[in-house]
């Protein structure tokens, strides 16, 4: 059998179950960490429950996944987490679903295990939303999960603090409402209302223009060109602000 004939037999096998996003359909990706616990804990003991080393290389490899090829408009982080929006007409690849999923997740790996000096790994996912109002709710979700999460993070390291087993720490928060938790970090002298708004919002990065000074290659005059960098927002809004920043952003990018 000819080559050509063999690559055109074998490559079915390849692509016969292919996914493909539709046209007019939000995308957001979802880049989770692999086994990032033991990572953080164990291997590379970071600091508990936050630690703005490992904050940093979130952000550092979220910034990377905008600028690898994808026209992504919004990039969101918190934990190990990362949430990618893409412009609503993103065509890469044919919008062929294994192809979001296999290089942002092969990119987030490259990046933040060269950051961090040893072997990190991340899976993706390809949340398909025929909305904006969903688009909203997704990231109000991972919005809000973060405040759980720094909740229940601060609240579980006081208790280890205190000689408490990971059981039994892990099982007194499960009894106790959002109320009693914040009473508890106050008993304990943390304000949790004190506690820094990336850790209870996550971080948000996305494009602004600015305008550079530059010059004018054919009258070699003075002028300001027109430049777009990623923002790094650390201070976040909620709620019904999030879902209108959120909003006004994909508006921007229409």
């Amino acid at each position: 059998m000819k080559f050509d004939d063999l690559d055109k037999k074998m490559r079915i096998f390849e692509t016969a179950h292919d996914i493909v996003v539709l046209p007019e359909i939000y995308m957001v990706a979802r880049i989770d960490g692999r086994s990032f616990t033991r990572l953080t804990r164990d291997i590379h003991k970071f600091n508990a429950p936050f630690d703005e080393r490992f904050r940093d290389y979130m952000v550092a490899t979220t910034k990377h996944l905008m600028e690898c090829g994808f026209n992504v408009i919004y990039g969101y982080t918190e934990s190990d987490e990362i949430s990618l929006l893409f412009h609503l007409q993103e065509n890469a690849f044919g919008r062929k679903v294994r192809k979001y999923v296999s290089i942002l997740a092969g990119e987030a790996s490259a990046k933040f295990s060269l950051l961090l000096g040893g072997q990190a790994a991340f899976d993706c996912r390809i949340c398909q939303l025929p909305n904006i109002s969903l688009v909203c709710d997704y990231f109000r979700w991972r919005n809000e999960d973060a405040h759980r999460n720094a909740l229940n993070g601060y609240c579980y390291w006081k208790l280890r603090e205190e000689g408490k087993t990971f059981t039994q720490a892990t099982s007194a928060l499960e009894k106790i409402s959002v109320a009693e938790k914040n009473e508890m970090l106050f008993d304990r002298g943390v304000n949790f209302n004190d506690v820094p708004n990336w850790q209870k919002r996550g971080i948000g990065l996305f494009w602004k223009a600015y305008e550079k000074k530059a010059k004018n290659p054919i009258t070699s005059e003075d002028t300001l060109a027109q430049r777009r960098a990623i923002h790094i927002e650390l201070d976040l809004p909620m709620k019904d602000q999030y879902s209108d920043f959120i909003r006004g952003l994909v508006g921007n990018n229409i």
